[in-house]
């Protein structure tokens, strides 16, 4: 990469974080995937992407942990050029599902058939971006744009933990009659990944009666740390960081990090599809993700998702700096798993 000023502003039409855009150098690979045509609440998630982007050139280019891991890399790729048209596509026949009786059946399989498509093209950007040596990420989008990644992912591991920052379970099996539904996503990724043996969840605090049979159902394979278990232990002076090492132990080695930012107390994202009451603070989640590294687990991938712009700039500024983060662990992983994973 070369070299430029870290203590001047970005450059105009800079990448993220005001980093050249050189896929062909860059260690870290994002996956934009503006789609959001099932938000059941809200929208705004498609159109995120380039406003995180903006709000990266704010972000300063020093990490306590990871140092200038920065130097080795991270670039936005392009979105596919099929996504915008999917979404428009899916967005309209998801209208005529919930308005029109008569159509409801054939606009729902609609919608089901182009995400379908969003996932496999997302598998195979992840697929080309793993073969050729890169650590890869995705930006969303709603949740459900995550799927082809964790399949990916997932596929070359044999023992893969996924830590799950969400407000919801998302283990319907589908929602609205539509399959790849943001609130199906996890269900989806339980049938579909057979390598994921432990999904640990937290922050969770609005879900079904449906959900929640599902989770007793999981045999252990689904872990869930509530909003309300972690605020009563708060209340009662329970150390955080005590919940925080439970949270990282039940992980496997391997980790993928799923991050709906929903998952935040709403302060953080109030423009995100479905904001409920409680969640972490910035800090809270931060410590989280890195004890994971600190504990000698692996990251090997991570999405960052519902993150939607709203009336204020906090929706892209709190977006932009958990993506550096998250691209921080991502990078310390990389620089610990030795020679023969490099």
């Amino acid at each position: 990469m070369r070299s430029f000023d870290t203590s001047g502003a970005a450059e105009a039409g800079s990448g993220l974080f005001g980093l050249p855009s050189e896929p062909l150098e860059a260690a870290i690979h994002i996956i934009q995937v503006p789609f959001d045509a099932t938000t059941s609440y809200g929208q705004g998630a498609s159109a995120a992407p380039p406003e995180v982007v903006r709000a990266s050139h704010q972000v300063e280019l020093f990490h306590a942990d990871a140092g200038a891991f920065w130097e080795r890399g991270i670039v936005l790729l392009p979105p596919n050029g099929s996504i915008a048209e999917w979404n428009e596509r899916a967005a309209e026949s998801v209208r005529i599902a919930r308005g029109d009786a008569a159509q409801s059946k054939e606009a729902t399989e609609r919608v089901n058939a182009i995400g379908a498509d969003v996932d496999s093209c997302v598998r195979g950007q992840a697929r080309r971006a793993l073969d050729d040596g890169r650590q890869v990420g995705l930006l969303g989008g709603d949740h459900a744009t995550a799927l082809g990644l964790i399949e990916e992912v997932a596929s070359r591991q044999n023992d893969l933990g996924i830590l799950w920052i969400d407000a919801h379970h998302d283990l319907r099996s589908a929602y609205e009659g539509f399959e790849r539904s943001h609130a199906s996503v996890l269900f989806n990724v339980l049938e579909r990944c057979p390598s994921v043996s432990r999904v640990v969840q937290v922050g969770v605090r609005d879900y079904c009666a449906e959900e929640q049979n599902r989770v007793a159902a999981s045999d252990g394979r689904v872990v869930v740390h509530t909003d309300e278990s972690l605020a009563n232990d708060s209340m009662r002076g329970l150390s955080f960081s005590d919940r925080i090492d439970e949270i990282v132990d039940s992980l496997p080695q391997d980790v993928y990090i799923s991050f709906d930012v929903d998952g935040l107390e709403p302060s953080l994202c109030p423009g995100t599809g479905t904001p409920v009451p409680g969640g972490l603070s910035y800090n809270q989640a931060v410590s989280i993700l890195r004890a994971v590294v600190r504990s000698n687990r692996r990251v090997v991938g991570f999405d960052l998702v519902e993150v939607a712009i709203g009336n204020t700039r906090i929706d892209a500024i709190v977006g932009a700096r958990l993506l550096f983060e998250l691209c921080a662990q991502l990078s310390l992983s990389f620089d610990s798993a030795g020679p023969e994973d490099d």
